[in-house]
């Protein structure tokens, strides 16, 4: 049932987010994330949200992601990770499927190239 736009948008628990096993591997990024002073829920999908309430709670989320000192960091936790759920370095599970996959195509490309190269130089 879709919610009354004068109604605040129903968040859900937030799954346990996965932190860097040893502050001094990844340095502590994420205390400095701007997303620690906002309402967690707002970056994770409550079950059976509504689309037209996922997308306005995932813009907003996105517009902490955008003021947030840490975006880039956050964002390459969540691809290298990978996280499954929510908005991380202002993507959403489905944006981050597609950076992935484009890396992947990339980084082929990029050996096919090296490797091409290769046998050129030695031919």
């Amino acid at each position: 049932m879709l919610q009354p736009p004068h109604q605040p948008l129903q968040v859900a628990a937030v799954p346990a987010q996965r932190t860097p096993a040893r502050e001094d591997d990844a340095g502590p990024w994420h205390s400095d994330a701007a997303c620690r002073s906002d309402e967690a829920g707002l970056f994770f999908a409550p079950s059976k949200e509504p689309t037209a309430a996922r997308l306005a709670r995932e813009e907003a989320a996105k517009r902490v992601c955008a003021r947030c000192p840490v975006m880039v960091e956050c964002r390459e936790h969540a691809l290298m990770q990978p996280e499954p759920y929510g908005v991380w370095g202002g993507l959403t599970a489905a944006e981050r499927r597609v950076a992935l996959a484009r890396r992947r195509r990339r980084d082929i490309e990029l050996t096919t190239a090296a490797t091409a190269g290769r046998i050129a130089a030695a031919g």
